[in-house]
């Protein structure tokens, strides 16, 4: 063919089914906190956790992926888990535990409203946390494995800094107790100086009760203890001011580091990076500074209340206290309004590795948490979701919710939006962007307000989304995944609304990560550095070697067509990865697949490989995302001359998901034969790149047939009187492409010059005997 693929045809022989899933419900139960709060973060009402422990070897050994696109298949399995959940209600029946019976009951109705006429929404949420809670297993296992070296070393530095801090955070706390005992001893010796000062007036008015010299030695020792109050008062005092000097500083660094550090590791999480830290340890550090901050404010006044008892010129209290209820209210209240974080950002369930891309009409969740739990901020504060001015949206569902300890599982206090969904406002006139800013390229965003009311205390809250790409179609979503992709790479600024008017370019060494990222987000395989230097060669040109330091302008990696191709690098990517997804992630995963190889190096790698080696790799040329197998195949010229020569490359015409649907991968491997005229077809892959065995390599995945009955099985159904199929490829060749001895004799008398100037005849008589006692053996065998 002129494309240099070997066409192929599909032949149909016989057809069959596949498939398998383990169990690892009790393996993350033995994780560390930090990996059981993302676990948490899976669930929520519309598949309660509850459900995952009671059936949680039933769930892992369904095929919930099969199901998420079968609506046949998902219905079975949904009114299947019906009925486990039913046998569970039973158990509880007959161990009279009420308190399950109600939850599983419950949990059984919210299922039956949420998905019994969309039973493919509730595989694709199961199929979705089962894929996470793999991931997080990864992660578990990645950092227990974890070398000496710079990883290691900032993990300890990352550990040094958080002790550093937990130190910091306690010693607030214990100087809040330390402050507390100090005015507690102030009081007393506040009460102890009134009671003295009354008792002496009294004397002072009873006639010749009291002696001259007495009443001065009782007025030296009230003077004394004057002293010792004016001195306790000041001290006090002062060891509040100390006390807010070292809250400030470490609400500084909860603030602006470790605040600011988990925001960033959420942007890469949201873009397929690791996942990020839980947020229960900043939790706990900033409610311990807003409650020794609460316990100041209390402090405040209880100093006020001593001053108004009794009070002189100059005293520290009255001097101090404006100053000190002043920066302890600044305080507690930047404390706040910092500690008011969007703890899961926007995203559609159906569509759980792209959050932040919104579909107008389709449900989106988000959830918000305060950092600072106070028991007293229970059910107080009402949160209101906006949206920003720049398009017209009307945000559908409920937009006001109440913020509660037991909205999440781990007690924090949170308020989770499930049931939001954007509708574009079509009459609201021009709109405001300042430039030719494509839909894709719109940043939006979803603001949060609720207010903090307390005696004596309003306090303002508001909080804002990362930005969202809204879209109206679900094919803009590649394109709205890439402005996603581009802004949390660049930028930490989620006001920055206008960033596509000017966008920044990215260097290749950030780029690269992230879009190895892509691929170990849905698969358990990143790319490698072989994968990512063809990328960057394809990027930036074969000149560049995929130097770290170049610069990839936003235009190259998503709008422009690239090399001669009428689609984008972006939208490239975008499709092998759905294929992989789809039809190809076990083999994948296994790293079975090259991928991303070119031809030139395709060819380096297969040359000096046995007949018969091949690789896979993806399609240069297909923007839906194909694949095909190229193999080598030794050259006629060296069987004549028994000497090294130029091997023959030959690569299928690619297959896309439309082929790939029909037939396994690994199958079409299998069953792949080229045929020449009336030869008998014959499979030339022999080996996986280097030289794994085609069976060893593939064999797990092969589909395998249905046993046939046994002649006495009176149970089995009767045949339908058709012969079973298969699907294979063929591909058809003229035969001089092929390579064998008989294509090489009787050569023409200018052939047989040719080649006796270049071989000696005594090595033209050997091979030629060799040829001659090959078809004498052959020609024995078949007589």
């Amino acid at each position: 063919m002129c494309n240099g693929y070997l066409g192929r045809q599909l032949f149909i022989l016989f057809l069959l089914p596949p498939l398998f899933r383990m169990a690892q419900w009790y393996q993350l139960q033995q994780l560390d906190s930090k990996f059981l709060e993302q676990v948490h973060q899976l669930y929520d009402d519309s598949f309660p956790m509850e459900i995952r422990q009671y059936l949680a070897q039933w769930l892992e050994n369904q095929d919930w992926e099969h199901a998420a696109n079968n609506v046949s298949f998902a219905t079975v399995l949904f009114h299947d888990l019906l009925s486990q959940l039913d046998d569970q209600f039973s158990r509880f029946l007959i161990e009279n535990n009420f308190l399950l019976q109600h939850n599983i009951r419950k949990s059984k109705r919210n299922l039956q409203d949420n998905f019994q006429e969309d039973p493919i929404q509730m595989a694709m949420i199961i199929c979705s946390c089962l894929k996470e809670e793999r991931k997080i297993l990864s992660s578990a296992r990645l950092s227990n494995q974890m070398e000496v070296g710079s990883i290691q070393n900032t993990v300890i530095g990352m550990l040094d800094k958080q002790k550093e801090l937990d130190a910091e955070v306690k010693g607030v706390k214990n100087h809040v107790i330390d402050v507390e005992q100090d005015i507690k001893t102030l009081e007393d010796m506040q009460d102890e100086y009134d009671f003295k000062c009354k008792t002496l007036q009294n004397r002072e008015h009873e006639s010749n009760s009291t002696s001259q010299e007495e009443y001065k030695k009782e007025q030296m020792h009230l003077n004394k203890m004057f002293l010792s109050l004016d001195l306790k008062r000041k001290e006090v005092v002062n060891k509040i001011v100390q006390l807010l000097n070292a809250t400030e500083h470490t609400q500084t660094a909860l603030i602006n580091e470790e605040l600011v550090e988990w925001k960033r590791r959420q942007q890469t999480a949201c873009i397929g990076g690791p996942p990020n830290a839980c947020l229960d340890q900043l939790q706990n550090w900033f409610t311990i500074v807003a409650e020794s901050l609460q316990q100041v404010r209390q402090q405040l006044k209880k100093l006020e209340e001593l001053e108004q008892k009794f009070t002189y010129d100059p005293d520290p209290i009255t001097k101090n206290k404006q100053v000190l209820q002043d920066r302890t209210h600044s305080l507690f209240k930047q404390l706040i309004q910092s500690s008011f974080v969007v703890e899961r950002q926007p995203c559609m369930p159906t569509h759980p590795q792209r959050p932040l891309v919104l579909k107008t009409g389709v449900q989106f969740t988000v959830k918000l948490r305060l950092l600072v739990k106070l028991q007293e901020l229970n059910y107080n504060l009402k949160v209101k979701v906006l949206f920003d001015k720049f398009r017209k949206f009307n945000i559908l569902g409920t937009s006001t919710k109440v913020m509660n300890m037991e909205e999440s599982t781990n007690g924090s206090l949170a308020a989770e939006f499930r049931h939001l969904q954007l509708k574009e406002q079509k009459n609201a006139g021009s709109r405001t962007n300042e430039g030719p800013l494509i839909v894709t390229e719109e940043l939006h965003s979803l603001s949060f307000e609720t207010q903090l009311c307390q005696p004596g205390l309003v306090i303002d809250l508001e909080t804002t989304s990362l930005p969202i790409v809204v879209i109206s179609n679900v094919s803009q979503l590649p394109s709205g995944w890439a402005s996603i992709l581009w802004f949390n790479m660049l930028s930490t600024d989620p006001k920055n609304l206008s960033f596509f008017l000017n966008p920044p370019y990215a260097k290749w060494s950030k780029l690269s990560e992230v879009l190895s990222w892509q691929f170990s987000s849905v698969t358990k395989r990143g790319l490698n550095a072989d994968q990512l230097s063809m990328l960057g060669e394809k990027l930036l040109g074969p000149t560049s070697g995929g130097s770290h330091d170049c610069l990839i302008p936003w235009t190259r990696f998503c709008k422009e067509n690239i090399n001669d191709k009428n689609f984008p690098f972006w939208l490239w990517i975008e499709g092998i990865l759905e294929l992989i997804k789809k039809h190809l992630l076990c083999l994948w995963n296994d790293g079975c697949i090259m991928g991303f190889i070119s031809k030139e190096k395709e060819r380096t790698l297969l040359k000096d490989q046995s007949p018969g080696t091949f690789l896979l790799r993806f399609s240069e040329s297909s923007r839906e995302g194909a694949i095909t197998f190229t193999w080598v195949e030794g050259s006629q010229i060296e069987l004549v001359l028994l000497s090294p020569a130029e091997p023959q490359f030959h690569s299928v015409e690619p297959y896309t998901k439309k082929e790939l649907s029909a037939v396994t991968f690994p199958d079409i491997i299998r069953n792949y034969k080229v045929m020449a005229a009336e030869n008998i077809p014959e499979n030339p892959l022999r080996f996986l790149y280097p030289d794994i065995p085609k069976d060893n390599a593939f064999g797990k995945y092969y589909s395998r047939p249905k046993e046939a009955p046994e002649p006495m099985d009176l149970d089995s159904p009767k045949g339908n009187g058709y012969i079973k199929t298969e699907l294979i490829s063929v591909s058809e060749v003229h035969p001089s492409r092929l390579q064998s001895p008989e294509n090489l004799l009787p050569m023409s008398p200018e052939e047989f010059d040719e080649v006796s100037r270049m071989v000696d005849p005594a090595e033209i008589d050997t091979v030629t005997f060799r040829l001659f006692q090959d078809s004498t053996v052959e020609d024995s065998r078949c007589s």
